[in-house]
C-alpha cells in the first residue's frame, strides 16, 4: 500500500514547485514586454546595416576558411525551452562540417550556456567568452565591448549565431555575416566615395557593434518568450500532477479508512 506520508510530502512539494513556476512566468512577461518594446526602436541597427552590406553587393569571391570566427549568442541563465541549445547545435554542425580541419573556425561565448556546452566538444576552439549576460536588457555599451574584442582578431570570415524573434511562441535560429576591413574596404562600390582609412574603419567597427547590439536584443527577446512559455508548461504539468496525486492520496486514504473499519467491526463481532 502507498504510504501515505510519502504521498503527502510529495503533494507538497510539487504544489511549492508550482508556485515557484507561476512565479517565474509572471516575472518572464514583464521581461518579454519590455524586451519586445526595446527590439521594436533596436532592429534598425541590424537591419540598417545588412541592408548596406546588401546594397554593396560583396563579390562573392573564395575565401580562405583558416581563419573563421563565430559569436554564439546566448545568456548566462536557463530555463527557456531549447534556445541556447539551438545556437549551440547549429555552431557544432558549422564546426564538424569541416572534417580535419575543426580548428580553423574560432568561437566567441557570449554567455555561459554556449561556453558550458561548446566547452565539452570543442574547448580548443573557444578564444574567449563574456559572461553576467541576460542579468539586464542588453544595452549598445555591452555590444561595444564584445565589438571591440571582435576586432582585435584577425579572421577572414565571421558570424554571428542567434535566435531570431519571430512571435511568442516561435524564434529561428540564424546567423548574419561579419566582414573584415579587407573585404569591407575592397568592395568596387564603395570607389564611389572618397572616404579616408580611419573613416572606413570607424563606420565598420559601428557597423559591427550594431549589428551585435541587434543579435542581443534578438536573443534575449526570444530567449524571455521561450522561458514564459516554458514557465507556462512547467505549471501546467505541475497542476496535472498534483490532480494525480490527490487521487493517489484520497484512495490511499479511503483504504486505510476502509481497513480500520474492518478491523474493528471484525474484533466487535468476535466479541459477541
Amino acid at each position: 500500500m502507498v504510504n501515505l506520508k510519502l504521498v503527502q510530502i510529495r503533494l507538497k512539494s510539487v504544489a511549492n514547485i508550482q508556485k515557484i513556476t507561476k512565479s517565474m512566468k509572471m516575472v518572464s512577461a514583464a521581461k518579454y514586454g519590455k524586451a519586445e518594446k526595446l527590439l521594436k526602436s533596436v532592429r534598425p541597427f541590424g537591419t540598417g546595416a545588412l541592408m548596406l552590406y546588401e546594397k554593396l553587393n560583396f563579390e562573392k569571391e573564395e575565401v580562405d576558411d583558416k581563419k573563421k570566427l563565430i559569436l554564439a549568442v546566448t545568456s548566462d541563465k536557463g530555463l527557456c525551452g531549447a534556445v541556447h541549445t539551438q545556437v549551440v547545435k547549429y555552431i557544432l554542425k558549422e564546426v564538424r562540417s569541416k572534417q580535419g580541419n575543426e580548428l580553423d573556425s574560432k568561437i566567441m561565448c557570449i554567455g555561459d550556456k554556449s561556453r558550458f556546452m561548446l566547452n565539452y566538444t570543442f574547448p580548443q576552439n573557444i578564444i574567449c567568452s563574456f559572461s553576467d549576460v541576460g542579468r539586464k536588457p542588453p544595452t549598445f555599451l555591452d555590444a561595444s565591448i564584445i565589438a571591440i574584442k571582435t576586432n582585435e582578431i584577425e579572421f577572414n570570415k565571421g558570424k554571428i549565431v542567434f535566435n531570431r524573434f519571430n512571435t511568442i511562441v516561435s524564434y529561428k535560429t540564424t546567423e548574419i555575416p561579419l566582414y573584415n576591413y579587407v573585404a569591407f574596404s575592397s568592395t568596387p562600390k564603395l570607389d564611389a566615395y572618397e572616404l579616408e582609412h580611419e573613416d572606413l574603419k570607424s563606420f565598420l567597427e559601428f557597423s559591427h557593434t550594431s549589428l551585435i547590439f541587434y543579435s542581443l536584443v534578438e536573443n534575449s527577446c526570444s530567449e524571455q518568450s521561450s522561458r514564459m512559455s516554458a514557465m507556462e508548461n512547467a505549471s501546467k504539468n505541475a497542476g496535472e500532477m498534483i490532480d494525480k496525486l490527490k487521487i493517489v492520496y484520497n484512495q490511499t486514504r479511503q483504504s486505510v479508512i476502509t481497513q480500520e473499519l474492518i478491523e474493528i467491526i471484525s474484533g466487535a463481532a468476535a466479541l459477541h
